[in-house]
């Protein structure tokens, strides 16, 4: 071998090595909307070193807020990763900025709630063990035991609490204790048939995501295909949102619809929708654990 190409084969080696002890970090921020925020951003992390691979930003012209996320990993930052989130404490203060950090492959701890139907269940578990979809399935639970099974072919702690009028109110704590044990960043209402009650979502505001099985703001609460089926609709669809107190009203994250016509039975269209429900809730689920999603106000922000 050449001494040229030892050298060429040394670099190489260095720069494998560089890239895979290289952490990925992303950052998610939102503030008041003034000239020169990016700026002051992206130059506290150039000053500090670290090299961004990917930006989105968004400024809401109703809301004078200024949305950005930014991907960076840390092969040239110039203080450790403690010190670097202390900056961006001090920079986020007199920007008013909200925000979350963290390292990408952290990824979020995630519990299902889930009743009967288990399509969007299935699907989650799938991409999850496929690893397409970015979290850690810690934990279902559920008020009937029809997915006991699936959970535990895919080694997933299932707990059982049944509801009813009585204990609908201890067995909403024991669900929110679950959570708690488990560490939990994100709760998935995977066609989950309960409605929480106001001091649960306020708890879990940002926190929690149902899938609802209708192109809201249309045909909100129970069997929203039969109220479509009622009005002669030309497409069906499915809404993931994140849960408010208010039914069905949370901020939207994904749509998913398919055209119909009249020739479609209630139960062809309940059969159609699977598929959406199974589509737009794994969506935004990727979207909410890559940190792509900011609430704004009754709204969100898709930073793609």
């Amino acid at each position: 071998m050449s001494q040229e190409n030892a050298k060429l084969l040394t670099y190489n080696h260095r720069i494998i090595f560089n890239m895979t002890n290289t952490h990925h970090y992303i950052l998610t921020w939102q503030c008041p909307d003034t000239s020169g925020v990016l700026a002051k951003v992206s130059q506290s992390l150039f000053e500090h070193g670290a090299f961004i691979t990917e930006t989105s930003q968004y400024s809401d012209p109703y809301t004078d807020t200024f949305f950005s996320r930014i991907a960076f990993d840390d092969r040239e930052l110039t203080v450790s990763f403690e010190e670097f989130s202390q900056a961006i404490e001090l920079l986020a203060k007199p920007l008013n900025m909200n925000y979350q950090l963290r390292e990408k492959e952290n990824f979020p701890n995630v519990v299902i709630a889930v009743s009967k139907d288990d399509h969007c269940l299935v699907s989650l578990l799938t991409k999850w063990k496929a690893g397409v979809l970015p979290v850690n399935i810690v934990a279902i639970t559920s008020n009937h035991q029809d997915c006991k099974a699936l959970a535990q072919w895919h080694n997933v702690p299932f707990h059982y609490l049944p509801v009813n009028k009585e204990n609908k109110a201890q067995q909403e704590q024991a669900l929110l204790d679950i959570y708690q044990q488990y560490h939990g960043n994100l709760l998935i209402l995977a066609r989950y048939m309960q409605i929480l009650s106001d001091e649960l979502c306020n708890k879990l505001r940002g926190q929690a995501i149902n899938i609802h099985h209708s192109f809201l703001p249309s045909f909100k609460g129970a069997k929203p295909y039969h109220q479509a089926h009622k009005r002669g609709v030309k497409i069906i669809g499915a809404t993931a949102h994140y849960v408010t107190a208010d039914l069905d009203e949370g901020p939207i994250i994904v749509q998913e619809v398919k055209p119909i016509n009249h020739a479609f039975t209630i139960e062809q269209m309940v059969h159609s929708g699977h598929d959406l429900e199974a589509t737009a809730l794994c969506h935004a689920v990727k979207m909410h654990a890559e940190q792509r999603i900011c609430i704004n106000k009754d709204k969100t922000v898709i930073l793609n």
